[in-house]
């Protein structure tokens, strides 16, 4: 496959654990980033700006090449280290599964800081309820406060409908 080519194609990828059960534990979590970490290293192209995650759900801002399915990836991303935490600390168990689904946000270049930020501060986001709810997606379903931001856009500026 030919390598002429130029691309910015910044993502913001998001996926919970199975059930969004707090499986991201202090002794899970830095073994779940670091398994993410290599496989997107080992990735022909990929770079990782960052992870972060709390209990229950990851957050990740990665470039990718043109030449890359998103969805093979981020199923690579999951199977790979869900498998390689459980073979490390799981003594037969399963300790880390993922949900199904994730959610995925390109982003332009400038955005990059910003998204960065977020992904690095997730405890302090949750905590203070700051979170930007785009970036939180895991399905098409629209969370209710965005339904009622919609519905607010549609009325009329001189008053209701």
């Amino acid at each position: 496959m030919s390598r002429n080519y130029y691309s910015e194609i910044n993502l913001h990828l998001v996926w919970h654990t199975k059930n969004s059960l707090p499986l991201l534990t202090p002794q899970i979590e830095p073994l779940a980033h670091r398994f993410i970490k290599k496989r997107i290293i080992d990735t022909p192209g990929a770079f990782v700006h960052e992870i972060g995650s709390i209990e229950t759900h990851v957050h990740i801002a990665v470039t990718v090449p043109p030449t890359l399915l998103i969805s093979d990836f981020i199923g690579q991303l999951k199977g790979g280290s869900s498998h390689d935490v459980n073979q490390a600390l799981g003594r037969g168990q399963k300790v880390l599964e993922w949900q199904t689904g994730y959610g995925v946000v390109s982003f332009g270049t400038r955005d990059l800081p910003w998204v960065v930020e977020y992904v690095r501060n997730q405890r302090e986001h949750h905590a203070r309820g700051t979170v930007h709810e785009r970036l939180e997606r895991i399905d098409q379903e629209e969370p209710q406060s965005v339904v009622a931001q919609a519905g607010a856009a549609r009325r009329p500026v001189n008053g209701p409908e």
